[in-house]
């Protein structure tokens, strides 16, 4: 009766080992795939969680047609630059012109000197410069045009886009003065005019 016990006992032993057995093999195998698989650190997985970040506002930029306003600055800059005649509506029309000798005026008829480069400065602000006098527009202090070869700060103008899609020319050194022509195709002071003047008005053509 002693034996039979003993051997029961026994095979009970052995099946629990047989059951027990393929869970340590199991738990075994999977900590050697862990092992050779290491979780990502706290500091990789910030990177990579940076890098997607990245590549998703890059993604949705471009979609959505936009630039940064650190690139869109670098890209305007650069100097955009137009040659353009400035037409302005006044008395019989004339086109703004600076001759070889410095002298600003109105012309009626479009002529070599009344080609003007204009080149982006600063965000907004232009340089006026004739393309065959070789001379930039330039406004003093009294609001009184006149030419100079040398760029300087009194050769910057704020460009202006007005409702009736003119553009009005304003002095970047002394707020509130213009560029001008009168009626007659002579140049305006332009500490006396505004931009609800028409004198004030030009009219970029190619």
């Amino acid at each position: 009766m002693a034996s039979a016990q003993r051997l029961l006992i026994t095979m009970s032993c052995e099946a629990s080992v047989h059951r027990t057995l393929p869970a340590f093999v199991l738990l075994g195998f999977l900590a050697g795939i862990a092992s050779t698989h290491p979780v990502v650190s706290r500091t990789n997985g910030t990177l990579l969680e940076r890098g997607w970040q990245s590549l998703l506002s890059r993604s949705i930029a471009g979609i959505s047609g936009e630039k940064s306003d650190v690139n869109w600055e670098s890209d305007y800059l650069l100097g955009i630059k137009r040659q353009r005649r400035l037409y302005c509506n006044v008395g019989i029309g004339f086109h703004l012109q600076i001759l070889p000798d410095g002298r600003i005026s109105g012309v009626h008829n479009e002529n070599q000197y009344s080609l003007f480069e204009i080149s982006t400065v600063e965000r907004g602000v232009v340089s006026l410069f004739g393309v065959k006098s070789a001379l930039f527009i330039a406004m003093n202090n009294k609001g009184k045009l006149y030419g100079t070869a040398v760029f300087q700060d009194e050769c910057k103008f704020k460009e202006t886009l007005l409702p009736n899609n003119y553009n009005a020319y304003e002095s970047n050194a002394y707020r509130g003065s213009y560029v001008a022509l009168s009626k007659h195709g002579r140049v305006k002071r332009g500490n006396k005019v505004s931009p609800a003047m028409t004198v004030t008005h030009f009219l970029p053509r190619i």
